[in-house]
This record gives structure tokens, C-alpha cells and sequence, in this order.
């Protein structure tokens, strides 16, 4: 397995649709891979983010279909990369909700992992829109994380970062990078984004990757942007900052994973409360 891994968290502001942001995406993935990145990661809403719940359903797609899953396993496949599929709009079958789905895709075009956001995101954060993502989606169930040549990989999205549990679940499966695709708000990311982001790259002891949409979308939603890849000692390797298209990149020693979690054992140290 390799222990130096180069990896690129893009950072954009989707589309209503997705005739509008694959072609964004292509031209990141490209200029990424050119660049050297073997592990690309995208945003939550990496293919679009609708205006409303009649767009969302409207737009979703088949998995067995899917012009946008087409093109990131096309993508992979083209420059030898793996690519994390941040989250796309997909359909969930029987159900008037859909599925918030990652999908992690080798350098063969194969699809290795699948993840549906499991923490629904209801919240009301004093900006001036209700956000009831469990109108929308239907939550998943199971957690997901896939051994590969750059190292063992777990999937999460967003939301799910408030929700400790899951990355300790990870962390003691031997997750070493960990990727956090996000819609943040402007208004929850300048108060807690960033500290989130450390706080769990250094209780897993993991490289943490967050590709973040930026901007002001067509439903009104500003999001927060900063792509962040953080190191398993909790410190900043890369920050996107408020760029509205465009990538950061930082070089992984998953040397580093081992030496945090040899140094501080708190995986392995949690009791049973009582």
C-alpha cells in the first residue's frame, strides 16, 4: 500500500442542475490529476443542489443511469485516480424521499463504496431559511469505509460530522482518511466548521478531507466553502478559503495515522458507562 498519498479537495458552487456543474467538475478533476493528486474529493450536492423539494425529485437520478456517476467513473478511470463522489442526488426506490448518496470509485472506474448520509439536518440557525433535510432524504443505516492501495477510507457527509459516534466507530475499524463532503452554511461554518473538522480528525486519529460547496445558490443557501484536509494531530494541511471554484492539495504520510494513535490510545481506552 502506498503511505504517501497526494489528495485534492475541490470547491465550487454547484448548480441547479446538473447540465450546469459536471462541467465545473470535469474541468477540477482534470486540472487536479494534472496536478498530480491521486485521491480527488468532491462536495455534498457534488452534481447539483435544486431550489426546491419538486426540483430535487424532479432531477434525482437512477444509480443504473446516472449521467453524473457516469462521468466521475469516466473521470477516474481517464486520469488513474480515485475519487470520492462527495454526495449525489439519487433516487430512492420505493420512496418519495431520496437518497443523499458518496460514492468512493477506484482508478478503474469501479464503484469500491457506497454511503447514504445517515444524520439528517434539521435545524433552524438563525439565516433566515428552515432547513428539514429529512423532508427530502431518506436517511441510511449503515456506515461505510473500504480498504484500498492509498489507504483505508471511511465515507461520511456533512451533518453526520456532529455526530462523534460515527467517526469513533470508524476510527476503531482502522479508518485512516476520512472524507467529509459538506454544504455548510455560512452561518454554522464560521462558528464551528472548522474546529469540527480537527476535533475529528484528532479523536480518530485520521487524515480527515472535507471538499466544501462555496458561493450562493439557486435556493437562496449561502455555503461556507474552506476546504479543509486536516492531518491526524489535528492541524490545518490545506484551506481553501472562499474561492468559488477551484482546489487545494496536500501530500498524506499515513505514517502519521500510526504515529497519532501509538501516541494517544484513546480508541482503544473508552470504558462502558454506566
Amino acid at each position: 500500500m502506498t503511505q504517501l498519498v497526494q489528495a485534492a479537495v475541490l470547491q465550487y458552487c454547484a448548480g441547479a442542475d446538473q447540465s450546469v456543474t459536471l462541467p465545473v467538475v470535469r474541468r477540477l478533476v482534470t486540472a487536479a490529476a494534472a496536478n498530480g493528486a491521486r485521491f480527488i474529493c468532491l462536495p455534498e450536492c457534488a452534481n447539483f443542489l435544486a431550489a426546491d423539494k419538486a426540483e430535487l425529485r424532479r432531477l434525482a437520478e437512477d444509480e443504473a443511469s446516472s449521467q453524473s456517476l457516469a462521468c466521475l467513473t469516466e473521470l477516474a478511470n481517464a486520469h488513474q485516480v480515485f475519487i470520492s463522489a462527495g454526495s449525489l442526488m439519487m433516487q430512492a426506490d420505493g420512496e418519495d424521499r431520496q437518497a443523499n448518496r458518496s460514492y468512493l470509485i477506484g482508478p478503474d472506474g469501479a464503484i469500491l463504496a457506497r454511503y447514504d448520509k445517515i444524520h439528517m439536518f434539521d435545524a433552524d440557525v438563525g439565516d433566515g431559511k428552515r432547513y428539514r433535510e429529512s423532508d427530502n432524504f431518506r436517511p441510511g443505516a449503515e456506515i461505510a469505509h473500504c480498504q484500498t492501495d492509498i489507504g483505508h477510507i471511511g465515507l461520511t457527509i456533512c451533518y453526520d460530522i456532529r455526530f462523534p459516534g460515527l467517526y469513533r466507530q470508524l476510527g476503531q475499524a482502522g479508518v485512516e482518511l476520512i472524507t467529509i463532503p459538506a454544504a455548510f452554511t455560512q452561518t454554522t461554518g464560521q462558528a464551528h466548521w472548522h474546529v469540527l473538522q480537527r476535533a475529528r480528525a484528532i479523536e480518530t486519529g485520521s487524515f480527515v478531507l472535507s471538499s466544501a460547496q462555496c458561493g450562493t445558490h439557486a435556493d437562496g443557501r449561502r455555503t461556507y466553502g474552506h476546504s479543509l484536509i486536516v492531518g491526524p494531530w489535528g492541524e490545518v494541511l490545506a484551506d481553501a478559503g472562499d474561492t468559488e471554484d477551484g482546489f487545494v492539495q496536500a501530500e498524506l504520510n499515513l505514517n502519521e495515522v500510526s504515529a497519532a494513535r501509538a501516541a494517544l490510545r484513546h480508541l482503544q481506552h473508552q470504558p462502558e458507562y454506566k
